[in-house]
């Protein structure tokens, strides 16, 4: 150990502990406030950030039976997946938001990333939309399977076109009985 080095110890801070006191009934699905029209988070870099966005996501669905929440959350928790591996938004000092938005039949899911770098971004006049992958479903492949995921699962999805400020979004009725997720 150098003398410039200290060494200390290790320690455990829980993640609830790093959201402001305001904001903490986002993350418990048994807070017993009155329900939200929309719910809005930043979320930092980094898969460390992931539990926190699985339990602000099944805090928005707390209304909803089990299986509608594990289907919402896992969802949600792609598109944050694909915002921290595919975007700045993984990278040091980056973020990214989700914003749930509770209608009368369905939640609508909102992910603003910080998008990427390309030597010729896309304009509103020149989109890029994203595409999910016509094999992401196969269990033989390696990458592909979110986009693949939410399509097949969710009633709607689709992204605003732009590389530099990506948003994509999906929407989930609360009725799933005609949806793929009710067969398994």
């Amino acid at each position: 150990m150098s003398a410039s080095t200290l060494d200390l110890p290790e320690v455990t801070v829980p993640l609830l502990a790093t959201v402001q006191s305001k904001y903490r009934h986002y993350f418990d699905s048994n807070s017993g406030r009155a329900p939200f029209r929309n719910r809005r988070y930043e979320f930092g870099a980094g898969p460390l950030q992931m539990p926190l966005v699985r339990a602000f996501l099944n805090a928005c669905a707390e209304r909803q039976d089990p299986d509608y929440q594990d289907l919402f959350t896992l969802l949600g928790s792609e598109l944050a997946a694909n915002a921290i591996r595919h975007t700045r938004s993984g990278e040091r000092f980056g973020y990214y938001t989700l914003t749930c938005m509770r209608l009368r039949d369905e939640l609508r899911l909102l992910c603003k990333d910080q998008g990427v770098n390309t030597p010729t971004p896309s304009t509103p006049d020149n989109p890029r939309y994203l595409t999910a992958d016509p094999n992401g479903l196969d269990a033989n492949v390696n990458a592909g399977r979110g986009l693949a995921m939410i399509n097949a699962l969710a009633s709607e999805w689709g992204d605003n076109g732009l590389t530099q400020n990506r948003q994509v979004w999906f929407h989930l009725p609360y009725d799933l009985s005609d949806n793929p997720w009710s067969y398994f």
